[in-house]
């Protein structure tokens, strides 16, 4: 693996992936000489873009994803610049391409993830990726968001209403008489007085009951599903799943810093554990990821689950920059 004395920041590596990206999709004059002046600004931008190939060499198709997921901010970025400049869209001159290279170092260095953006703006409490936090809402009804993880509160209009934007929740209803929903991604959970989880998932959410009963709608004009202690149901693209039993300590135990998995995948282990990482784990082998596991781990350490999930299943880590994990 590359290894080098130059430091690199986040904002300089996800830089490196937005360049690997946009110079592998036809770049212009412009593109190229605006990379030629970032790459000879800072030798962690050479350290950077190394790595970045290195992954990229690693599976081409998944580390293509990822750089293009991270190169959206400079595409928008150069087409706007372009457009304001039409006549000399391919005679740049040094001093705009140092500012477009500027603007994209201030935006990856701040984050630039719009739909996080998005999320966190319209949202009354967030937590940041590793964090699990509990909070008091107005009507002293408990909630504990886990780690990345967003809501937005509104206990206006008679009702209490809670829209989880991102992540999971868990909540525990005070008794006021005013009914209490959890809206996620179309569906609705509606209680009085519960223990319960809603987990975002793909097209839908997870409703998890540890106490009480909890209506579940999976859009606005379904059937309404009861759900009591230990049970789970999960919905998507508005259609409901039939209830299922579950353990709900278990299922819940991220609340006491453990995650526990009864014959999932590893592909779902690794989605887990990277909203735990500050950084991003990849998996770059198809069977791999679909390699089963069972098993007990503590949330606050990603790094030290791979390590023990590496000794079972015997599989290949490569680490870049310090934040991008690879398995294969």
């Amino acid at each position: 693996m590359h290894s080098s004395s130059v430091t690199v920041t986040p904002a300089q590596e996800q830089a490196a992936l937005a360049w690997l990206s946009l110079l592998h999709d036809q770049p212009s004059r412009g593109d190229q000489a605006c990379f030629s002046l970032w790459l000879q600004a800072d030798p962690a931008h050479v350290e950077a873009y190394a790595q970045a190939q290195v992954l990229w060499e690693l599976s081409e198709v998944p580390a293509a994803t990822l750089a293009r997921e991270e190169a959206a901010a400079l595409q928008a970025l150069l087409a706007a610049m372009a457009r304001q400049r039409p006549a000399s869209r391919w005679r740049w001159s040094a001093g705009l391409a140092m500012a477009a290279c500027l603007l994209l170092t201030l935006s990856m260095g701040l984050g630039f993830e719009p739909r996080r953006w998005l999320d966190d703006l319209g949202a009354d409490y967030v937590s940041v990726p590793g964090q699990v936090r509990t909070l008091i809402l107005a009507d002293q009804s408990e909630v504990t968001l886990d780690t990345d993880s967003a809501i937005s509160v509104d206990f206006s209009a008679g009702e209490r209403h809670v829209r989880l934007r991102r992540g999971s929740a868990f909540f525990h209803v005070s008794h006021t008489g005013e009914p209490f929903v959890v809206t996620a991604e179309g569906g609705e959970a509606r209680v009085l007085g519960t223990q319960f989880e809603v987990r975002l998932q793909p097209g839908g959410a997870r409703v998890t009951v540890l106490s009480g009963r909890v209506g579940v709608r999976a859009s606005a004009g379904a059937p309404q599903q009861i759900l009591g202690a230990n049970q789970q149901v999960a919905y998507a693209d508005g259609a409901a799943q039939p209830l299922q039993p579950v353990d709900s300590e278990q299922l819940l135990a991220w609340r006491q810093g453990w995650l526990n998995y009864s014959k999932v995948t590893l592909a779902e282990v690794v989605e887990d554990l990277g909203r735990y990482y500050p950084g991003r784990i990849l998996v770059f082998n198809d069977s791999l990821a679909a390699r089963r596991i069972s098993g007990s781990f503590p949330s606050k350490d990603p790094r030290a689950v791979l390590d023990s999930l590496q000794g079972v299943l015997g599989f290949e880590q490569h680490s870049l920059w310090g934040r991008v994990i690879v398995l294969r």
